[in-house]
């Protein structure tokens, strides 16, 4: 964890002190396990680096200390996030209800485009 400038509105604070935080967290190098590990990588989350270093920046608030905080509930939510095994879809097949009402709206909606069609035949 690295203290920054942060950037933006601030007064004559946001020039001389570093309270913005760059929060690194190496993916590999941790102790998490594997199938989080694997889930953290496999994300589109562009804040991942191609090293699997997860950068975070916090400098929403205007001193340090609530910025890390920031930092470290933001990295606790992406991994909670990571840890919650993604359910698989069970393949199911439409009822012959379902497939009938399908047919009967389509030949209405058939029956409606003819009537549209051209009445000088």
């Amino acid at each position: 964890m690295i203290s920054i400038r942060a950037r933006g509105a601030g007064g004559q604070n946001v020039n001389k002190v570093s309270s913005a935080i760059h929060l690194r967290f190496d993916i590999h190098a941790s102790s998490l396990p594997e199938t989080i590990k694997e889930r953290l990588l496999a994300s589109p989350d562009n804040r991942i680096s191609r090293d699997g270093v997860l950068i975070l920046k916090a400098q929403q608030h205007r001193t340090r200390e609530p910025n890390r905080l920031d930092a470290y509930t933001r990295l606790r939510g992406i991994i909670d996030a990571a840890a919650i095994e993604p359910l698989l879809r069970k393949t199911t097949k439409p009822t012959y209800a379902s497939r009938q009402r399908r047919l009967e709206s389509k030949s209405i909606h058939s029956r409606l485009k003819q009537l549209r069609g051209n009445r000088l035949e």
